[in-house]
């Protein structure tokens, strides 16, 4: 990792149970963004490292040793290259990684028995690998390859449940990487579930004493005989807590599970190093990379600690939030390997019968899980990377619960914003930019030449969104970009593919427990309502292009945005979560559209900015006349919703802040004349 990188700033923190470094990047992440690793060393909170004094450290350093490499130094460099690529493509800095290759390298070959143990490993592998590939190059060649696609696909998912908890895990990312494997594979490798036989209890009740240092009884009343859920990585109990009598979720990871996941990452590895070739003519980037994407996720996964830190950071994201639950952790419980959370009593949410028999409007529960998703999305950025049915529960009171929070990812500021340029770009028509934020999210790689993209990518969304609200979904898209990325060098970023993969999840369900469920008519005025209210500067400047198309301004759109705002407001105030009386009251969703905010910026535009006022002149006096009933139309529809003392205060209050700017842009003008 390059500590000179003029992108990042250390910030050090230090938490009661675990001394953590975290690293935040200069462009805008957000509290819960800021990756958190445990580390050894006791760090002052006031404590600061300064990027010119590392400057002259390392260089210090490299005069030293001349400038020689050894071999070892060589692989080093070659690897850290590859997880800072990572690093720049995801907008975060990471100082301290649970992964690198170099650790798994030396984990994996640290003794004589270990290695045996590789070596034998790697026979079982490529021996059962190998006869799937022989099977696959005879159906080639007496061109049958077409005919049984469906045979070897189960045959490829069978192969890798038996093959273990690595590769199961595998299966499941592939199952949603069309930039790697055919479509009717990745059909059948989405059947692949984490379902596999569970451990013995006292197996697992033996790890759950040694992480708490002492024996159950003492902690617990009672505990499930039988587990709750079993996955690859662990295994789920219900209990009862002796001091307070509350229900809880214990989560024990597998015995000794850790060495088998390094053992394989390593095997994954030196093989991908043999594919580099075939991976950079496809997807633009070595397959080593891929492999390291997997394998950071992967370990990070295996570490209970981070779960538990992955949990608060939604706690907080969440706490003002009444329509959302998420599980209390109970650290002074937990460990690395065991993880005890509050039990969440609520209904699997596959269920629309039991759903409906508590009372909830199912309606008003899909709205809130698609604003639940969006929020998360574009506006934390950190999002559940596994909704699937067994991970979202309907609360009795309305609310939506999620649980499992292994599997998370990470936007970094940058990237919500180029994912919010992508829907200006798409509600514009403008395919060349599109094309262009596929190159900024990490899809292309840097300098490709991105005109053969466009025309399908106009092709793909004109297909879809000519249909209307009424037929679009995101399965169908994603059909026809699995064909595009399959047919052109585009790879998915692994926290990509978990975004797609949880659209999808989240819509599937949406579907079972609604049919005629319009995902659209929900995510629409989610951001119709963030691009009008949210006060970021960066969101201000989206809704700008929206508004304007070729310099016109477009009061259609406008009248569009207002209407759809109002209606995701409406919809979250009048759902069943929020009228429950037990909820806390300082938990209040809002019950009009504030546009408080947006109407004091526009006005300070309007006077600061000549070339946002020469637009709104022009609007108002196009085609040689008054738009006066295009300003009366949109007033009458935010009439009901603003409150012009408040307003005029907050525009008055604004005045000097307004004098300022207009008089710097003056002085500005007059310098640039001269």
């Amino acid at each position: 990792m390059d500590l000179l990188n003029p992108n990042c700033i250390n910030s050090l923190s230090i938490s009661t149970n675990n001394h953590q470094r975290s690293r935040e990047c200069k462009n805008g992440a957000s509290k819960s963004q800021i990756r958190r690793f445990s580390t050894t060393t006791t760090i002052r909170r006031s404590e600061r490292f300064s990027v010119s004094n590392m400057a002259v450290t390392t260089a210090s350093e490299t005069s030293v040793n001349g400038g020689a490499r050894t071999s070892r130094s060589s692989l080093v460099d070659k690897s850290s290259s590859a997880m800072e690529l990572l690093d720049i493509e995801r907008g975060v800095c990471v100082p301290f990684r649970k992964y690198t290759p170099e650790t798994v390298r030396n984990k994996v070959l640290e003794s004589r028995g270990s290695i045996l143990s590789l070596a034998s490993r790697g026979v079982e592998i490529v021996w059962n690998l190998g006869l799937y590939w022989s099977a696959l190059t005879y159906d080639f060649l007496v061109g049958r390859d077409e005919e049984v696609v469906a045979d070897r696909a189960r045959q490829l998912r069978n192969l890798l449940c038996n093959l273990g908890p690595s590769f199961i895990k595998a299966g499941q990312v592939l199952a949603n990487r069309p930039d790697i494997i055919r479509e009717d594979y990745m059909s059948e490798l989405c059947i692949l579930q984490d379902d596999v036989p569970p451990f013995p209890n006292q197996v697992a009740f033996n790890i759950i004493e040694e992480e708490l240092g002492r024996p159950l009884e003492t902690v617990f009343t009672k505990i499930s005989s039988q587990t709750i859920a079993a996955a690859s990585l662990g295994q789920v109990y219900r209990a009862t807590l002796r001091d307070t009598g509350e229900d809880v979720a214990i989560k024990v990871q597998r015995p000794q599970i850790e060495p088998i996941i390094y053992r394989d990452l390593f095997l994954f590895r030196t093989l991908a190093s043999f594919l580099n070739g075939i991976s950079l003519q496809k997807l633009g980037c070595n397959a080593e990379l891929i492999v390291d994407e997997f394998g950071e996720k992967l370990l990070e996964e295996l570490d209970y600690t981070l779960e538990a830190r992955n949990i608060e950071d939604f706690l907080e994201n969440f706490k003002d939030d009444p329509t959302v639950k998420i599980p209390r952790v109970y650290k002074q419980l937990s460990g690395s390997r065991v993880l005890v959370m509050e039990w969440i009593d609520g209904i699997r949410c596959t269920d629309p019968q039991a759903i409906k028999r508590a009372g909830i409007d199912i309606g008003g529960f899909l709205t809130v899980g698609v604003s639940a998703a969006l929020r998360q999305l574009l506006e934390f950025g950190l999002f559940h990377g596994d909704p699937h049915p067994g991970n979202i529960f309907a609360m009795r009171d309305g609310r939506i619960a999620y649980v499992d929070f292994g599997n998370v990812a990470e936007l970094s500021q940058q990237n919500k914003q180029i994912l919010i340029d992508a829907v200006v770009h798409a509600v514009n028509e403008d395919y060349v930019e599109m094309a262009n934020d596929f190159t900024r999210l990490g899809f292309l790689a840097k300098g490709t030449d991105v005109s053969p993209i466009v025309p399908a990518l106009e092709s793909i969304w004109q297909n879809s969104s000519g249909k209307g609200l009424s037929d679009f979904n995101f399965r169908s898209v994603t059909g026809q970009f699995n064909t595009l990325v399959y047919n052109y060098p585009i790879r998915i970023p692994e926290r990509f593919s978990l975004v797609i993969r949880s659209l999808l999840t989240q819509e599937g369900i949406c579907f079972t427990l609604k049919p005629d469920f319009k995902f659209l008519e929900v995510a629409y005025p989610y951001v119709a309502k963030r691009l009008l209210t949210d006060p970021n500067p960066a969101l201000r400047e989206r809704l700008i292009q929206v508004l304007f198309k070729d310099g016109v301004f477009q009061w259609k759109r406008l009248e569009n945005l207002i209407v759809l705002a109002k209606e995701n407001v409406a919809k979250m105030s009048s759902n069943p979560a929020i009228q429950v009386k037990s909820i806390s009251k300082s938990l209040q969703v809002e019950k009009k559209l504030d546009l408080t905010d947006t109407i004091k910026d526009g006005a300070r535009l309007f006077f600061t900015d000549e070339g946002i006022r020469r637009k709104l002149l022009l609007a108002l006096t196009e085609d040689s006349k008054l738009h006066v009933q295009e300003l009366v139309d949109v007033y009458r529809l935010v009439e009901s919703d603003i409150d012009i003392p408040t307003v005029a205060v907050e525009v008055v209050r604004d005045l000097p802040t307004v004098v300022r700017d207009l008089a710097l842009s003056w002085s500005d003008s007059i310098l640039s004349d001269r």
